[in-house]
């Protein structure tokens, strides 16, 4: 997915998202990694599980407990590799009259501490920054911040502007 980052006018546009350049008081980045402990740790529980099912099985039928066991494990440990493969993201952080939002996220830290650089330069000259950038590697998904005081459930991100809580 590509997100278009553009400075003109005095505004700057985060795909259809706009903020005013006078406006911004802090840009910054985030980053969001794996918490690869958290990951060995469910992956030990339901390899647990599935041993202690397979057990139960096996009372009814050892061939069908071997293939139970066999192929629950194949399961988590490709779900496990795919989560402990996954990239870090950035993303690029703006302060606008107290709101924090998190403008574009990518996979590729030096696209995000690119355009820190470029919208810091911006906001030093508002009326005279023009400048289109193409987030080639932004991302969307689902962010989920289930423990602590700041649990927001499940939110979608599209790669562009903030998170929309979820129900």
């Amino acid at each position: 997915m590509v997100v278009q980052v553009r400075i003109s006018e005095g505004v700057l546009w985060v795909g259809g998202e706009a903020y005013p350049l006078r406006n911004i008081a802090h840009v910054g980045q985030r980053v969001l990694e794996v918490n690869k402990g958290a990951a060995w740790k469910r992956f030990s529980i339901r390899v647990l599980i599935t041993l202690l099912a397979g057990l139960i099985l096996s009372a009814f039928s050892d061939t069908l407990a071997l293939i139970v066991i066999l192929g629950v494990t194949a399961l988590l440990i490709w779900r496990l590799v795919t989560v402990l493969n996954q990239p870090p993201l950035h993303g690029l952080v703006i302060n606008t009259s107290g709101t924090q939002r998190d403008a574009v996220w990518s996979t590729a830290a030096s696209e995000v501490a690119h355009l820190v650089h470029e919208i810091t330069k911006a906001i030093g000259h508002p009326d005279s920054a023009q400048m289109v950038i193409n987030v080639a590697h932004a991302v969307q998904g689902d962010y989920i911040q289930q423990y602590g005081s700041g649990s927001i459930g499940k939110a979608r991100h599209d790669g562009s502007g903030d998170i929309l809580a979820g129900k």
